[in-house]
Order: structure tokens, then sequence, then C-alpha cells
């Protein structure tokens, strides 16, 4: 049996800060045990709200940290921070100005990781640069221009192509259009889907927002203060919802006709402080199905209806 292109088992990403003076430094558990499988050409979305673990598990992945605890596999091979590792697997941040050298044109930005990572000639480069740019979208004398010159849609196809230009097997999308307007938001996601489909890249698809979700994904990945509450198929997830905390999400996601339109379920209180989680189930403090088991035993992923939930109740 093949393995699968990225596989992540029971990830963990605790950080040690400081309390002030005279007091010990406490524990934050950023990421607390995430476990998934990625195949090639396939998109899992991970979707939370901001401080549940997106971005921490986005630096795992790429071991731009290193985990506490847990592996990371690459094609069943344990995957380690070497020149081969970031040929595989690459990243699009959310804000592509910051991302990209200000001193540098784009030709230049483009052509760094294939100077470094082939041993393909400077006539060989250049024809693949102006092949990838046409791709997403750029002309040959964008190619002479700097990243300030270019507009915020512009500068993340910029983006996209550098992480697209040595053909990796992953790419890791860390909220990729939340920056931009809702038109170059469409552009933008397909732009992704083509290059998937032409390259078969497995995409891990960093999100808050559920409609783009809903566009890109094959699978979904639901995090709560650094733990996945449910994992499955897209299709699935949004047809019938089974964690509370996934039913309040969807219930939030807007809808332009009126029967897609759900209930709206709204969550009461503010996500715990990653510094003093609740035992228990992290959510049960705001779950309107908490019971007394919720407050004390914390609620393991198991299969329920085709997906993994983790929830007492359901």
């Amino acid at each position: 049996m093949k393995a699968p292109l990225l596989e992540a088992r029971d990830l963990a990403r605790h950080y040690r800060v400081a309390q002030g003076f005279f007091k010990p430094k406490a524990t934050v558990k950023a990421l607390d045990g995430v476990s998934f499988k990625l195949e090639a050409g396939r998109t899992i979305a991970v979707v939370g709200e901001s401080g549940c673990g997106k971005s921490t598990l986005a630096r795992q992945l790429t071991l731009i940290e290193p985990p506490t605890s847990g592996a990371l596999l690459l094609n069943g091979k344990a995957a380690t921070a070497t020149p081969e590792m970031r040929r595989q697997v690459q990243m699009v941040f959310q804000n592509p100005f910051a991302s990209l050298n200000p001193r540098k044109s784009i030709a230049a930005t483009l052509d760094e990781p294939l100077a470094i990572n082939t041993r393909l000639s400077k006539a060989e480069r250049r024809e693949k640069i102006e092949l990838l740019a046409a791709k997403v979208g750029l002309r040959s004398e964008h190619l002479r221009r700097y990243p300030h010159m270019f507009s915020g849609g512009q500068r993340q196809r910029i983006a996209i192509a550098r992480a697209m230009i040595l053909q990796p097997g992953v790419v890791v999308a860390d909220e990729p259009t939340s920056a931009l307007d809702v038109s170059i938001q469409a552009q933008i996601l397909n732009l992704f889907m083509d290059l998937q489909v032409e390259n078969g890249t497995g995409y891990v698809f960093i999100s808050h927002n559920l409609s783009v979700v809903e566009h890109v994904a094959d699978e979904v990945m639901v995090m709560y203060l650094g733990r996945a509450v449910e994992v499955g198929d897209k299709k699935r997830i949004f047809a019938m919802p089974l964690h509370p905390y996934t039913k309040a999400l969807m219930s939030a996601t807007p809808a332009l006709h009126a029967a897609d339109r759900r209930e709206r379920i709204r969550i009461h209180g503010e996500l715990p402080s990653p510094l003093n989680p609740p035992m228990g189930c992290a959510f049960h403090k705001r779950c309107p199905l908490a019971t007394k088991r919720c407050a004390e035993d914390a609620p393991l992923l198991r299969e329920v209806d085709g997906r993994q939930v983790a929830c007492h109740e359901v």
C-alpha cells in the first residue's frame, strides 16, 4: 500500500513563556496532538477561530519550527529540515508583501530556488520562470519589476509562483486570500486549483473562511485550542456537522439563498487562554451540550458517521 504524501502523527508544539517576576514559566500548548494524512492531488482545509493553532500547525508542517513531539512523514519517511524536504514542501504566506524580498526583482526571486536546488543553466532557468509566470498571469515585463510595484493580488500570484517553481509535492497555504478583495480571491483560488490539477500537488489550506474552504477542500479538519475536534470529508461535514463547535462555525457562514441558510448558533464566552486551558473538553464552558463528564474527561477522536469527532455527546 502506497504511503500518504504527507502524514502528521500526534504533532505537538509547546512553548515556555514567562509570566512575570518571581513566577515560574508556564507552558502554552499551541498545538496538542494533531494527526492527519494528505494524498497527492488532494486538499485538506484546516479551520477554526484565531488562536486555535492553525498557523502553528503550518510552521510544523514546513519545519520552520520543529515539533515538540510527534512525527511528520513525507512519502512514508521521517521528514527532516534538509534541502530535499525544502524542495518537496513549500509555503504560501498570508501577507505576500512581507514574504517577498523588496530588494530583489521578481525574476531574481523566482530564479533563486532554481539556482540553489537544480543544475539548470541560466537560459533553462529563465525559460522555466517565464513559463510559470505566464501560468500565474504575469507578463515577461513584470519579471524586471520589484514587489512594491504590484497590487496585492499580483504579489500573491508571485508568491504562488515562487512556491511552485520547484514543483513541490506539498504546498501549505496559510490564509492565502484573507488580505485580498473578494474578486481577487476567486482568481487566486482558481489558480491554486488549476496548478493542483496540472502538477498533482497536495495542499494543506489554512483558512477561517468557510465559503473558501467549501470551494477548494476535499477534507476538512476543524481545530479548537490546539486540537482537532472534527475531521472528515468536506461534503459530509458541510452537509451535517456533528461537533457542537463545527455546527456553530457552519451556522455563521453567510449564504446567498435563504434555503441554504442555517439557524444561527451563538457561542457564548471567549476562547480560553492556552496558558490555562479548562479541564476535560476544552470547549465545554461554551458548549450547549456540555455535561459533567465533559468537564472532567477530555474526549478523543472517534469514528462517527464516516468522520472523526471528539465529543462525548455525539
